[in-house]
């Protein structure tokens, strides 16, 4: 398959170096608004530069588009009525009423995917294999600050995705929704009937933080989304004394997780979708309520 990575920063740049490594992919083509930078990346990785985005169309049965948010709906209309399987790097938009002028662009017969990447990182599929009734349930992404993020606040940057594992892998009901923070630092409480969720995120933080937290009647499970680890503290009901003390042991046990680069089952598995003209596991609808939940948790910001 010929495929396409418009937009060569940061993500773009990775996209290209996977798409190089795997297998389906026939002929890469690169495009950027630079194109000594599109030109370099390249050459680094045997694609071809295209000097426009048509030239790029021209050539490519599926695309990534990796440029800043403010330009993804531009760019998809000018991909999408080419009837190329794209998938968009996430936010699918910069607002929801972009992304509600964005979803009657894609055709039937075509996959189009958003590029959440932490539902294929393999701590994901385990904990929602492990998970099964949850009382309570944490969520923290911290960062230090990033010169590559303009122009979005914290939630949409980084809490967006917790926000997409918390709706489509751990809960589909309804829920009460209580937001605070600041653009760089925020949280949310959402509350799944009984089940409180508490998310926060921050991108002041001095050290960098993926983590997952989830406690049930019998069980803890804690879940590293960078070191890809997963412990499981199971609730033995024995207590003993030590040094006038009274302690409780727990069983830990260390959940076997095939560790991957996510961003190459994503990519793979987009094609894979493309090829088959099936459905992408993040679907643009779903991308459409991550962002509409970022809307109203930015609404409560100060």
């Amino acid at each position: 398959m010929d495929v396409g990575v418009i937009g060569v920063g940061v993500m773009g740049k990775n996209h290209v170096r996977v798409y190089s490594e795997l297998r389906p992919v026939s002929g890469l083509y690169v495009y950027d608004v630079n194109y000594q930078a599109a030109t370099a990346v390249g050459m680094e990785n045997g694609a071809t530069p295209c000097s426009s985005i048509e030239e790029l169309v021209k050539n490519v049965e599926a695309v990534s588009i990796c440029v800043p948010t403010q330009f993804h709906l531009e760019v998809a209309r000018t991909v999408l009525p080419k009837n190329i399987h794209v998938l968009m790097e996430k936010p699918i938009c910069a607002t929801t009423k972009e992304t509600e002028a964005l979803l009657p662009l894609i055709g039937k017969g075509t996959t189009f995917g958003v590029g959440h990447i932490e539902r294929f990182n393999p701590i994901v599929p385990e904990v929602r294999r492990i998970c099964k009734d949850p009382l309570y349930v944490e969520m923290n992404r911290h960062n230090p600050a990033s010169y590559r993020v303009t122009g979005a606040s914290v939630v949409e940057d980084l809490m967006i995705h917790d926000i997409d594992i918390l709706r489509h892998v751990l809960f589909s009901d309804g829920f009460d929704l209580t937001p605070g923070g600041t653009e760089d630092v925020a949280t949310a409480l959402f509350r799944f009937g009984k089940t409180p969720a508490f998310l926060s995120a921050s991108r002041k933080s001095s050290k960098k933080i993926r983590r997952i937290y989830i406690e049930e009647e019998e069980l803890t499970i804690e879940g590293d989304f960078m070191n890809q680890e997963i412990f499981s503290y199971w609730k033995p009901e024995t207590y003993h004394v030590e040094n006038e003390r009274y302690v409780q042991e727990n069983i830990i046990e260390k959940v076997m997780v095939n560790k991957v680069e996510p961003l190459k089952v994503e990519l793979k598995t987009f094609l894979e979708c493309a090829k088959d003209g099936k459905e992408f596991p993040v679907t643009a609808l779903q991308a459409y309520e991550d962002l509409r939940i970022c809307e109203s948790i930015k609404a409560g910001l100060s």
